[in-house]
């Protein structure tokens, strides 16, 4: 049973942030930027996520949440 609930929009930025992150990895040279000013936008999304103030944000909710975004974004 997942202890964890995380917010659907947090969950989804996370999302995001692997999939980008896999087209960043393919993308040829002329589109990488635009994948990487991706990430950092998503990457303060996620940082700045109101669910990390609750008792509930702990750095093992942070660990699960990157498992359970993997798991959705098809990653190992």
């Amino acid at each position: 049973m997942d202890r964890h609930t995380f917010p659907a929009d947090l969950l989804q930025t996370q999302t995001a942030w692997y999939v980008t992150y896999e087209q960043l990895a393919t993308a040829p040279g002329n589109g990488a930027a635009a994948h990487r000013r991706r990430l950092l936008q998503l990457s303060r999304l996620i940082a700045a996520h109101p669910y990390w103030q609750t008792p509930a944000g702990t750095p093992a909710a942070r660990v699960a949440l990157k498992e359970a975004a993997r798991a959705l974004a098809g990653r190992p």
